[in-house]
């Protein structure tokens, strides 16, 4: 359940900004860090990208076969949330979304500790 939930929010996010679906976000107030941030990467198509990855990721998570891929392809997004959050606005992670995101993802992550092992125990191409 937690696995389809954390993938529904990502979809439905993602497909909000691509789609161009729901109000347009308000803009961070002229010279603070988070509009030099978004005036960087607004124009260059990063963010596009960054969606496209979330509503990927988020379908990958929702289906219990692929949700390590998905968790794969997620983990740095959330990282990057938690970062701007924490060094780019600078108000910490006190946004219930971004807690409960990384709860999710910390709850899904133990969930599926087994196969995360297994990755890190499959030994490397060439026998090293």
């Amino acid at each position: 359940m937690a696995g389809v939930l954390l993938g529904l929010f990502f979809i439905a996010v993602g497909l909000m900004v691509l789609l161009g679906l729901g109000p347009a976000p308000v803009p961070p107030p002229e010279g603070t860090p988070p509009a030099h941030f978004f005036a960087a990467f607004g124009p260059t198509g990063y963010m596009s990208f960054v969606k496209v990855c979330e509503v990927v990721g988020g379908l990958l998570v929702a289906i219990p076969r692929t949700r390590c891929l998905g968790l794969l392809l997620l983990g740095p997004v959330i990282v990057n949330i938690v970062a701007f959050h924490v060094f780019v606005s600078g108000d910490g992670v006190k946004d219930p979304m971004v807690i409960a995101v990384c709860a999710l993802l910390g709850f899904l992550v133990l969930v599926e500790h087994r196969a995360w092992l297994g990755l890190l125990k499959r030994p490397l191409p060439g026998g090293v």
